[in-house]
Parts: structure tokens; C-alpha cells; sequence
């Protein structure tokens, strides 16, 4: 079993669709082993967006990110982590595939909804991260 680390960003929270998603999760037969809702420290969020910190929005991901609560997931089941980011859909709302998360979902690439771990090594620093 892999595991994957998952977080229903505020805009998530904000329409309303943690069920939703949640639901998406579950019925592909991933297990959810751990989940928090909180609202994200600055410094927690400026290090888990550090390798964009150069661009000219890193910003604007911080102030999205700190502006209410999130949902903190971990994820566990048969390839997790590709089948979450299958799930979740392209990072541009526009690209993603209709079915995906995203693709149903987002209204726009910043606020997309959710935030998946792209490999085991990043999962577990991500998990280390958000739950300690």
C-alpha cells in the first residue's frame, strides 16, 4: 500500500465540496488514515511552496493558502499517489479532463481546489510536514 499526502485548498472549503471530493476518494478505493481541517501557518505555507518562491505569484499562493481553513488528508491505497493526481486532473483548470477534479470543479489555475504529493519521497516529507 502507498500513501500520499492531500490538501482540499480554501476554495475547496469555501463551495463546499470536501464531500464531494471525499467521496471521489473513497469510491476509488483509497482509504483516508488521517484528516484535519486548519487553517495554514504563513511560514508552514512559504516552505511548502519554497520551490516557487522566485515567481512573480508566490504571493498570492501564500495569501490563498493562509486565507482559511484547508483540509489535510493522508491517503492510502494501491498507487495512491498517480491515482489521487489522476483524480485531482492538470494543474490548469483549463486542461483537466472533464471527470477529474479539477476539470469539474476549479474556475481557475490558482484556485484549483486541491493539492496532491507528485512522488513517494515528497509524500512523506509533505505527511512529516502538515501532521508532524
Amino acid at each position: 500500500m502507498e500513501q500520499t499526502f492531500v490538501i482540499l485548498k480554501p476554495d475547496a472549503v469555501e463551495r463546499g465540496l470536501i464531500g464531494e471530493i471525499i467521496a471521489r476518494i473513497e469510491r476509488k478505493n483509497m482509504q483516508i488514515t488521517r484528516m484535519e481541517m486548519t487553517t495554514l501557518e504563513k511560514e508552514v505555507v512559504e516552505e511548502h511552496y519554497a520551490h516557487l518562491k522566485d515567481l512573480p505569484f508566490f504571493g498570492k499562493i501564500v495569501e490563498f493558502m493562509t486565507r482559511g481553513p484547508v483540509v489535510l488528508l493522508i491517503v492510502q491505497g494501491e498507487a495512491a499517489i498517480g491515482e489521487i493526481r489522476r483524480m485531482a486532473g492538470a494543474t490548469n483548470f483549463e486542461e483537466a479532463d472533464f471527470g477529474t477534479i479539477r476539470g469539474d470543479f476549479a474556475t481557475s489555475v490558482q484556485e484549483n481546489l486541491i493539492h496532491t504529493s507528485d512522488a513517494p519521497e515528497t509524500a512523506e516529507g509533505e505527511i512529516k510536514r502538515f501532521f508532524g
